[in-house]
């Protein structure tokens, strides 16, 4: 069907492209960049049937390449990954696929219905970003005395930031102390801040489960799709929220590059339309917005950032519910 300019239509694209500058950079070191651009296509976007569908595959389509531009900045940060993270791919083309056909198969008035609750749940997501990420960024650990259980070391994490000495632990010779003069004991080398420790198979296989279930989130309406990956990835000990969006950037590029996919050619066979110049628009800011903020993301203060995009994620959430 085709989409008709509105009267502001010079000033609707400038709004959109500023929208998804500010995404594209958002969604590489975050997540929610969604959040901005999906309203603004559908204000800009003429009042027809399935409008806010449009909107959906319109705004996908245009920031898979900012997605795509972040895997590739980041790419240094996927250094020594294990094998098996390779394996996350694959819930996560699976899940796509599910999420993107439920927007094209289920009625426009059921996604309408959904759009401010799933923007308001986007809202909270990244308002939450900083403790879920943290959840399961993977600590540094401490060998402690031998206790009850013989030939094991016991293993105990140490707070982040704490920069107490690894050594204390460690037994001491009988009748020595750690008085002045005392033989220094050897220490092991210091470990590699990219060397991962060993992942049991059953969180390996919770993580996938859960990728799926996020992905499928992604397909659908995908506001806040990386914020959920980082708590997902971060329950598997893969490093600092550094490496977390390396691997990140690289799930939200399938994810998003399958439902573009899918929502492309579901356009051509005309189930739905897609604005395609909105989508050239949004791809070329995004992919500035995504490059700049991926090389500045350790410069940049990532905490105001989201502050900011989390106040304009709950106001345009009132917005939709009270319209």
């Amino acid at each position: 069907m085709p989409l008709i300019a509105t009267l502001d239509a010079l000033q609707g694209y400038a709004i959109l492209a500023v929208a998804a500058l500010v995404a594209g950079a958002v969604n590489s070191f975050a997540g929610g960049g969604t959040i901005l651009t999906f309203p603004v296509l559908g204000a800009i976007l003429p009042d027809l049937p399935g409008r806010l569908v449009t909107a959906n595959a319109t705004s996908t389509i245009g920031l898979w390449p900012g997605a795509a531009t972040a895997a590739w900045a980041y790419r240094g940060e996927r250094a020594d990954l294990p094998a098996w993270a390779r394996w996350l791919v694959v819930p996560s083309v699976a899940g796509a696929i599910v999420g993107t056909a439920l927007v094209l198969v289920l009625p426009p008035e059921w996604f309408d219905a959904l759009v401010p609750w799933l923007i308001l749940v986007a809202a909270v997501l990244f308002a939450c970003q900083p403790r879920l990420a943290a959840m399961g960024t993977s600590r540094e650990q401490l060998p402690l005395p031998l206790g009850d259980d013989p030939g094991q070391t016991k293993i105990r994490p140490l707070p982040l930031g704490d920069d107490r000495d690894p050594t204390r632990h460690l037994p001491l010779p009988l009748g020595e102390g750690r008085g002045e003069g005392a033989p220094a004991l050897p220490t092991a080398p210091a470990a590699s801040p990219h060397v991962l420790q060993p992942t049991a198979p059953a969180r390996i296989a919770l993580a996938c489960g859960l990728q799926f279930l996020v992905s499928v989130y992604g397909g659908y309406f995908g506001a806040g799709i990386g914020i959920l990956m980082l708590a997902v990835l971060g329950m598997l000990g893969l490093g600092d929220i550094h490496r977390l969006n390396g691997v990140k950037n690289v799930l939200g590029t399938v994810v998003n590059g399958v439902s573009a996919a899918v929502f492309a050619l579901g356009a051509l066979a005309g189930w739905h339309a897609v604005s395609w110049p909105h989508a050239a628009v949004m791809a070329v800011a995004a992919t500035v917005g995504s490059l700049g903020a991926s090389h500045l993301a350790r410069r940049l203060p990532a905490r105001i950032v989201r502050r900011g995009v989390a106040l304009i994620s709950f106001a345009l959430a009132a917005y939709y519910f009270l319209r």
